[in-house]
């Protein structure tokens, strides 16, 4: 897919979001639309940081494009899946224990802290202890085998790398999740608006990773955005502790305004790069 038709996919998800959220404004009122547009910009900035490992992965293990679409099928079914569930025993936690918000605080903060400071590279992505641990359940073969997940050799059954990377991605998912979903309840605790908002960031996200995969070296910086977007989120969860509630609209704003200046200044800083090189 090119850059191009990628970016108009793009849109198109993102103008679908805001459709709903607009029939979400008619029928529920002010509140609940701002909650699911805050956490619409939320949980897409962190799918956006998950997609650059996803593009980590794929280099790591040298899989070719046309192979990869069929592993992010099943990465965004799975995620789906995954979130639903996610969800459903989020909000079932929280409203049994409200203190967990104080507690789910902590993590995005240092969650968001170790993202600034962690700097992962391919050697580790592919020497994760995910796959050194499917190694000793299913021999996987040396090269990838086509589209293939599994294949037959000499009466044994062998996983493929692209299976690897299929596990090592469903597993990124999890943990992803397990910043994601607490962020959003920095926002609300709706488990439509929890969940819709996450389905609408990731419905657009194949599109997204061949726009990120062809553009990536231009948006870097946005990392440290989402790394203070989840700040921010701890937080604000935090704060609940002392009787201190961030209004939904001033929370929106701050987080668009973090994301819009780390990817403005991602654009700068590798447009200045590129002028310097070819000087």
């Amino acid at each position: 897919m090119s850059t191009k038709k990628a970016l108009k996919w793009v849109m198109f998800w993102i103008g679908l979001a805001l459709i709903f959220n607009l029939g979400i404004y008619v029928f529920k009122g002010k509140e609940p639309a701002l909650e699911f547009l805050g956490g619409f910009v939320i949980e897409k900035s962190l799918s956006i940081d998950n997609l650059f490992l996803f593009i980590m992965v794929f280099s790591s293990f040298g899989i070719k494009l046309e192979y990869q679409r069929r592993v992010l099928n099943y990465g965004i079914l799975g995620a789906l899946i995954l979130r639903l569930i996610f969800v459903l025993l989020g909000v079932t936690i929280v409203n049994m224990f409200h203190w967990v918000l104080y507690v789910f605080g902590a993590i995005l903060i240092i969650s968001g802290v170790r993202m600034i400071f962690n700097n992962e590279d391919n050697n580790a992505v592919k020497d994760s202890k995910i796959i050194k641990i499917l190694g000793k359940i299913i021999p996987v073969t040396d090269k990838v085998e086509g589209d293939k997940f599994f294949v037959r050799k000499n009466k044994i059954l062998y996983a493929t790398p692209l299976f690897a990377v299929l596990i090592l991605i469903e597993f990124t998912d999890i943990i992803f999740a397990v910043d994601s979903i607490p962020a959003i309840f920095s926002v609300t605790t709706d488990p439509f608006i929890v969940y819709t908002s996450n389905i609408f960031a990731i419905l657009g996200l194949r599109s997204m990773y061949f726009v990120l995969g062809n553009l990536h070296e231009k948006f870097k910086y946005v990392k440290y955005g989402v790394a203070l977007i989840l700040v921010f989120t701890g937080v604000k969860l935090s704060v609940l502790m002392f009787d201190i509630k961030i209004p939904i609209e001033l929370s929106v704003g701050i987080i668009f305004f973090v994301l819009a200046s780390s990817i403005i200044l991602s654009v700068l800083f590798s447009g200045r790069k590129k002028e310097i090189k070819q000087g």
